[in-house]
């Protein structure tokens, strides 16, 4: 499977390793009312999709960079690659 890296073009994913879910980013205020319920909905339960999704992989074997990729776990079919950094700023953006 090639992964489209953002900079480095098609690159093998063997260098990268698989980290799941992109919800992941998505990492609750620990402060906040509620935070207990909050991380344990973080933390453990987790969907199993079949078809389109979003994860995180870590570019190890390169730039080190951390990468959100949507793919469809049936196919394989890479659809978009993302820094994970620019998912998260843009979710930032948004929320204001």
């Amino acid at each position: 499977m090639l992964i489209p890296h953002p900079l480095l073009g098609p690159r093998d994913a063997g260098e990268f390793t698989y980290l799941g879910d992109a919800c992941l980013l998505d990492r609750p205020d620990g402060m906040s009312e509620g935070a207990q319920a909050a991380f344990y909905e973080y933390t453990y339960p987790r969907d199993n999709i079949a078809g389109v999704q979003r994860e995180l992989w870590f570019h190890e074997q390169g730039d080190r960079s951390w990468l959100v990729v949507t793919r469809d776990t049936l196919t394989h079919e890479i659809l978009k690659a993302e820094f994970a950094r620019d998912v998260v700023l843009a979710k930032r953006r948004a929320a204001r």
